[in-house]
């Protein structure tokens, strides 16, 4: 059996440290010890970078299998559920193919970048000098916004400017198109995006949109919020009075519809989002709750017990989460650590990584 990573690691800390005992045996034995498990590391790092890619198993442009099992199920599916007819169906799938570039951007998505680099990608003087004109341009509008969902303009206004740039960047990829190559070739989220291609279609049903002409990210999100299917389908909101969710060319439904997102998922009012707790983490569990991502929680109590801080009381006395920012080697390298409050969960709850939330709290900061 192939030995893991950490294994490895940690055998080569221990010989180091035998090693400045300055003992020659020990160095022989780590040598004796060290070869045949480096050989099986590298033997292990081959057959995980010889591993393909989705993109690697298709060619651009190959026709969807429309005959497949998988896709008999789906229209099955989309009749007897849904009500769609095949006079509907066959007409609007025929001719779709596999779009392989979105399946290469799938695998390098800018959430996985450090934090430093991440951030600035979207926190640049012309996107704050922006942000605060439209901070003042929408005034009144974003008042009544903050009135009906109670949610801080500041947030509304950066998740806008980061999701499409305020609607100059919406995306070019054919959402239709999008969904199909996600769902029949990329394996690893092919039942997810299943379920937007279905929701995708009944919100074009529901709002007389055409399918074929909508357009977005490589990830299916479209409009001037970058919604996926799903996501429109219920957290969309019509704002201006016409009774029709217009997220593409209506500002009104747009802001409102960040704004009842983040209500959804209980925002409050001018509340704590997080706070700088230092650049080590003093106790164990604070550690494993990063290690665990937006979804480890410890009690702000112990949060504070354990930097030695005051913090303010969340909402409801909610649990903690613990995020790890990346510094720039200019900055020192390591780590500023956050106490992340149910705002910032909020915005994870939009976007599931906390690089994101930080991203667009500190635009928000900014622009306030």
């Amino acid at each position: 059996m192939l030995l893991k990573q950490a294994d490895v690691l940690k055998k080569i800390t221990i010989l180091k440290v035998l090693n400045k005992l300055g003992n020659c045996s020990f160095l022989a034995l780590a040598i004796l010890l060290l070869t045949p498990l480096l050989f099986a590391f590298a033997f292990d790092q081959s057959a995980v970078a010889a591993k393909p890619k989705a993109a690697d198993l298709v060619k651009d442009g190959q026709l969807i299998d429309l005959a497949s099992e998988k896709y008999h199920i789906l229209f099955k599916e989309l009749e007897q559920e849904h009500q769609f007819s095949q006079e509907e169906l066959q007409p609007l799938f025929a001719g779709v193919s596999i779009n392989r570039r979105v399946l290469e951007l799938m695998d390098k998505q800018w959430e996985a970048k450090p934090y430093y680099k991440y951030r600035s990608l979207f926190i640049t003087s012309r996107t704050i000098s922006k942000a605060k004109k439209k901070l003042r341009q929408h005034k009144e509008l974003l008042d009544r916004i903050e009135d009906a969902f109670g949610v801080d303009r500041a947030i509304v206004i950066a998740i806008w400017g980061i999701e499409s740039r305020f609607g100059t960047h919406s995306g070019s990829f054919p959402v239709f198109e999008t969904l199909n190559t996600l769902f029949d070739a990329y394996p690893r989220r092919s039942k997810f995006f299943r379920k937007q291609l279905v929701h995708f279609l009944l919100l074009c049903r529901e709002n007389q949109i055409d399918p074929l002409v909508v357009k977005g990210s490589y990830a299916g999100a479209f409009g001037q919020t970058q919604f996926i299917p799903s996501s429109f389908r219920e957290y969309s909101v019509s704002f201006d009075g016409d009774g029709i969710r217009d997220v593409f060319n209506s500002t009104e439904d747009i802001l409102a519809s960040i704004a009842n997102y983040l209500k959804r998922f209980h925002w409050t009012l001018n509340g704590q989002r997080y706070v700088d707790i230092g650049n080590e983490l003093k106790s164990q569990s604070l550690i494993s709750a990063n290690l665990k991502g937006r979804k480890g929680r410890v009690p702000y109590q112990e949060v504070s017990a354990a930097q030695q801080l005051d913090l303010p009381t969340p909402p409801g006395n909610r649990d903690l989460s613990i995020v790890g920012l990346e510094l720039s080697p200019a900055d020192g390298g390591g780590y500023r650590y956050v106490a992340a409050y149910p705002n910032f969960h909020a915005i994870t709850e939009w976007n599931h990584s906390n690089r994101y939330a930080m991203a667009v709290i500190e635009l928000a900061e900014a622009i306030e």
